[in-house]
């Protein structure tokens, strides 16, 4: 009896040793697996599918707000005025719009416009003749100013453009409605103009803003090849469709600046236009300038 109690009692001791490790490890490994767990079943509820969570969405709301408005001026508005816009580059600004106008609005402007196109012409530097230059743009254009648009869309789209910019519709020149068919395209080149280059220039372009009025099944893309400094080693031809590029979509817009904050000619600006591959490209383009156009006639 002596003999089985003593084995009774350090098979108890040893049961007594083995017990407190095992049961901390064992409370060890639910916790890190509850903890894992936790985050995962986390992530998959917000994120994309693929267990990571989404870039957050800056300056977004779902919350509906009221707003107590100022009393404007003599000019301007008494409403809020939201124009969706996504940044597609700081080097240059670039600021893409979608849907900015309707797909009538856009047909408007095409019909308005198709009997008056002529081949595009170019703004020649010094050096330059119509005949040297041939080939660098190959589109067909008009140039249309709101007033000469019976149909009012015109107005209404410059009306927004002034708005999205918040630079008046006094700064702008006329709309340059091009067309561009399979093969053409424009290379790249700046919308302002060096002095050096052109001569002295009474204003300067400070911005441009693009309307795509038709879709473009392949190709007819407007690039930045300097987008955020690339290729600017001097090896660039002007010619290659490389860099940021953004596909004409019917109804939306693209808003670039030409100008840096300190008035001198943003570099990265340089931008043109893909050769259309299949299909047919139009584009409404308003150029805006820092002077006043009917103080500046």
């Amino acid at each position: 009896m002596r003999i089985k109690t003593v084995k009774s009692s350090n098979w108890s001791l040893r049961t007594n040793k083995l017990t407190f490790p095992y049961v901390f490890l064992i409370c060890i490994f639910f916790f890190l697996a509850g903890f894992f767990g936790s985050t995962l079943f986390s992530h998959s509820q917000d994120g994309d599918g693929y267990g990571l969570r989404p870039r957050p969405r800056l300056l977004d709301s779902t919350k509906e707000t009221e707003y107590n408005l100022m009393t404007a001026g003599e000019f301007g508005d008494d409403s809020i005025t939201s124009i969706p816009f996504q940044v597609l580059s700081w080097k240059p600004r670039a600021l893409y719009f979608p849907n900015f106008a309707t797909a009538e609005q856009c047909e408007n402007i095409v019909s308005v416009a198709k009997a008056g196109l002529k081949p595009s012409s170019l703004a020649l530097r010094k050096g330059e003749t119509t005949e040297n230059t041939k080939g660098i743009r190959t589109s067909s254009g008009v140039f249309l100013s709101a007033s000469r648009d019976k149909t009012k869309t015109l107005e209404a789209i410059e009306e927004k453009i002034a708005r999205a910019t918040m630079i008046p519709r006094s700064h702008g020149e006329a709309f340059n409605i091009l067309r561009y068919e399979v093969g053409q395209r424009y290379n790249s080149h700046y919308d302002a103009f060096n002095p050096d280059e052109y001569g002295p220039q009474k204003s300067q372009r400070v911005a441009s803003f693009l309307l795509y009025l038709t879709d473009v099944e392949e190709g007819g893309e407007t690039m930045f090849p300097f987008e955020n400094g690339l290729n600017m080693d001097g090896t660039y031809g002007y010619e290659d469709c490389v860099g940021l590029r953004v596909k004409p979509r019917q109804g939306d817009g693209l808003l670039f600046y030409s100008l840096l904050p300190n008035g001198t000619i943003d570099q990265t600006s340089l931008h043109g236009s893909c050769p259309v591959i299949k299909g047919e490209k139009w584009v409404a383009t308003k150029w805006i300038r820092n002077l006043d156009q009917e103080d500046d006639d």
